[in-house]
């Protein structure tokens, strides 16, 4: 019996420049749609193969957080009848702001949402 050795780690390939702007887009795309998980998802797996997606995924993860708490505010402003003012607010801004990003993704430029609590550095 011949013993096998186990294959050689090998670390992360490097994105394309058309792969990082894809990355990139999607996960400010899926922050509409999904929330903060499409750039936690997007910042866990493709941080050390690129770092435009990362920058992109850390604002885009930073945003998604700030927009939360502003969801959750709005929530418990409910029951003074002004929630849902700032509730429909936060989603009209998620949506404009993430799709200024995504489009600055595509184009290969960085993106810094204002008004966005930086958590993740």
């Amino acid at each position: 019996m011949t013993q096998q050795t186990p294959p050689a780690y090998v670390p992360p390939q490097p994105l394309s420049q058309s792969d990082e702007r894809l990355w990139a887009t999607l996960i400010h795309i899926g922050g509409i749609i999904i929330g903060f998980i499409a750039p936690l998802v997007g910042y866990l797996v493709l941080k050390d193969r690129s770092s435009f997606v990362k920058e992109h995924a850390r604002q885009a993860l930073n945003f998604q957080i700030t927009l939360a708490i502003a969801y959750a505010v709005g929530w418990i402003l409910t029951f003074f009848l002004i929630g849902l003012l700032v509730i429909l607010a936060v989603a009209v801004v998620n949506i404009v702001f993430s799709i200024i990003a995504a489009i600055a993704a595509n184009k290969g430029e960085m993106y810094k949402y204002p008004l966005t609590i930086q958590f993740v550095k």
